[in-house]
């Protein structure tokens, strides 16, 4: 037992867990804290960004690099508000951040202090983020600290890693009890469950007698790191997968057996697959509406007369969707080890399997790549969505670390992305939060400084968040953002486009009584800033700037003019109810006879 100030507990419990990095805003109720993480600067770096959204986007994007959690810190009332949207974003992506909020002193609870939320329940900010976190936890006193600190970082990497609030009274940073201490968790991944022997057992056999097998990945597999794994499981079978967004990379997407992303706007091999599938192996994914066509029979998947292995760490997400005819509880590495020590027990060689599958499937391939071809090599202006893809992938290397807004150009590069390594692509993919792209760059490039780090971010999701420009100057943050400049919110101005007769409303950005296309200058906005700014309208130009900025090693800005009417080929669908869904625009659903319309 000894005395300590709660802001040093916490400053302390910080360092002890491993935690490098404190996106932070200051504010009245946190400067106890912040004195306390004066003392300990050498240790933990604080970072402050200029709004508290960025702030947990940047622990975000740097939790998804790393596989380390970094903590945010914001003030009393709408500081801790601001943290909300990105909150979410992490929580349903499955992001461990460590958020700690000051909330007013005990000895004012319910009597409306300054930013008190009291209408309900006394300094009731905890209603306000629970829906985002795994948990908030709110000590009253300091000699609760040391317990609810361990309590969070349990929660926050135990299983499914995801968000936790640690919200504080601000007079506890600075008033001091009697306390004992906690031990440090700084426990994720290295505690894994696995799967029984029977349902291993039963899965290899399963998988032996499959005559059109396929494994569906998300970003359960990349949070467990088994990419390795996944890849041995892959080739020893010859089985295909099939990756969500944020499962990308864990199996090269160079790789013959890799398919890509399925769904509207998936590759046609990947939703050709798993419509004639007979087993879906489905490890670490979630089956939403975009990876399964709104769940609509015969444009994704086949359920239930394709049979389903769903293998998840969350039990929440098995069955969530679709009832799996076997359905296992288990970390994705764990179960992809034992799978393959049960083949190395039935001396299993990885001898090439499933030629008439894979003849098919490079069938597909080949239709697939001679329908797109065209896109990727005209040169036009302004440019073509395709080719800003193609170049990108041209110009930056393996190990390039890209993040992705909401928006139009999430779906081309959902599309045609090849990401060559695990925790390269990072995507809003859960809660599609604009502001994360260009945000959590800055998050990853502090997790792998010695990696490109490239945001590619609509032009209204960057003018949410312009501020980013400020912290990577202000901190020496050498990113790349590429600005999808196509004056809209084009996304949704296709779907007026597609449903609407053409109605337009409130997704064009224009100006003046003639209605021309206006966008700020962006390349000027970023060089007021301090950070070199690029305009391109000509495809044949992007590439040479890309990769000028990318080997300034310093932040960049190439605002590239984007055709607006040139749109993603449906290759699924996607249900808006009730407004009837429209078909593939590239293949079509699979009918009972086999055939596919």
């Amino acid at each position: 037992m000894a005395v300590r100030k709660g802001g040093d507990l916490i400053a302390e419990f910080l360092v002890k867990e491993n935690i490098p990095y404190v996106f932070g805003i200051c504010g009245h109720g946190n400067v106890g804290l912040l004195d306390s993480l004066y003392d300990v600067s050498d240790r933990i770096k604080l970072v402050s960004p200029r709004h508290e959204q960025t702030a947990a986007h940047m622990a975000d994007g740097f939790f998804r690099v790393s596989h380390r959690p970094a903590a945010t810190l914001t003030s009393t009332g709408p500081g801790s508000a601001n943290l909300i949207m990105a909150l979410a974003v992490a929580q349903t992506d499955s992001s461990a951040i460590f958020s700690i909020t000051a909330n007013v002193p005990t000895s004012q609870f319910n009597r409306g202090p300054f930013q008190e939320l009291n209408r309900h329940y006394q300094a009731d900010f905890n209603n306000v983020i629970k829906p985002v976190v795994k948990r908030s936890f709110q000590p009253t006193r300091v000699e609760m600290l040391p317990l609810a600190l361990r309590q969070a970082a349990m929660t926050m990497t135990s299983g499914r890693p995801g968000p936790v609030n640690l919200d504080v009274p601000y007079n506890l940073f600075m008033e001091s009890a009697e306390v004992q201490e906690e031990p440090a968790w700084n426990g994720y991944n290295s505690r894994r469950s696995g799967a029984s022997e029977a349902d291993v057992a039963r899965t290899v056999d399963w998988l032996l007698a499959a005559e059109r097998p396929v494994i569906f990945i998300g970003h359960g597999v990349t949070l467990s790191e088994a990419g390795a794994e996944l890849t041995a499981l892959a080739e020893r079978l010859s089985i295909p997968v099939i990756s969500s967004p944020n499962g990308m990379g864990c199996l090269h997407m160079g790789s013959d057996l890799s398919l890509g992303f399925i769904g509207r706007n998936g590759a046609y091999p990947a939703n050709q697959a798993g419509r004639h599938a007979d087993l879906v192996l489905a490890i670490g994914a979630r089956f939403d509406d975009r990876s399964a066509s709104s769940w609509m029979p015969g444009y994704s998947w086949n359920f239930p007369s394709t049979k389903l292995i769903h293998v998840d760490v969350d039990h929440g997400e098995i069955g969530r969707n679709y009832v799996p005819d076997i359905g296992i509880l288990a970390d994705a590495k764990a179960f992809l080890q034992q799978l393959l020590s049960e083949l190395d027990r039935r001396k299993i060689d990885g001898a090439p399997r499933l030629p008439a599958w894979a003849e098919a499937i490079a069938g597909w391939r080949g239709e697939w790549a001679a329908y797109i071809k065209p896109g990727f090599e005209t040169h036009q202006t302004p440019i073509r969505p395709e080719r800003i893809v193609a170049d990108c992938r041209a110009v930056l290397p393996d190990n390039a670390i890209i993040s992705l807004d909401s928006g139009i150009h999430h779906n081309w590069f959902m599309q045609f992305w090849e990401a060559r390594q695990p925790q390269g692509m990072l995507n809003t993919w859960g809660y599609s939060g604009m502001g994360f792209g260009p945000s959590s760059i800055l998050g990853a490039k502090l997790a792998a400084p010695d990696r490109p780090c490239v945001a590619i971010c609509g032009d209204g999701g960057f003018t949410m968040v312009p501020h980013v420009l400020c912290t990577a100057v202000e901190y020496d943050i050498p990113v790349v953002w590429v600005v999808w400049n196509n004056f809209a919110w084009a996304a949704i101005r296709d779907l007026q486009y597609a449903y609407f007769d053409g109605r337009e409303i409130g997704t064009g950005f224009y100006h003046g009584a003639n209605r021309e296309a206006y966008n700020p200058d962006f390349a000027a906005w970023a060089k007021a800033a301090g950070v070199a700014g690029h305009t391109v309208t000509r495809s044949q130009d992007f590439a040479s700037v890309l990769a000028e900025a990318v080997a300034s090693n310093k932040p960049a800005l190439i605002d590239v003019h984007v055709d607006a009417n040139i749109r993603p080929p449906g290759t699924g669908a996607w249900e808006l109810p009730p407004i009837p869904p429209k078909e593939p625009i590239f293949g079509g659903p699979w009918r009972p006879d086999g055939a596919v319309g």
